[in-house]
């Protein structure tokens, strides 16, 4: 919708209102006016940003526990692997 009212201000004043323009080609007006926009959605956007950052780090910290899970797991079947080589060297060596 913007881009098509850039479109239609631009259109307007150069084309359809050439003797009449109500701002004519540098289209100052039009500057102020999407200054006043920018102006306006910055804080807004900056809002947003700050709360997507807390999200990410909910999610940061709750990726971070479950990978602390896994590498627990992964431990407890290495050592359940070790014990179990272990005790197949002492079976094949009392053989």
């Amino acid at each position: 919708g913007f881009i098509a009212f850039l479109i239609l201000w631009t259109f307007g004043n150069v084309w359809l209102l050439t003797r009449n323009a109500f701002d004519p080609y540098p289209f100052i007006f039009l500057n102020l006016v999407l200054s006043m926009v920018a102006a306006l959605q910055a804080p807004v956007i900056m809002m947003s940003q700050n709360r997507q950052t807390e999200r990410d780090r909910i999610d940061a910290a709750h990726d971070y526990e479950v990978n602390l899970k896994a590498e627990i797991e992964i431990m407890a079947l290495h050592e359940k692997l070790d014990e179990l080589r272990h005790s197949e060297i002492i079976g094949l060596r009392d053989e």
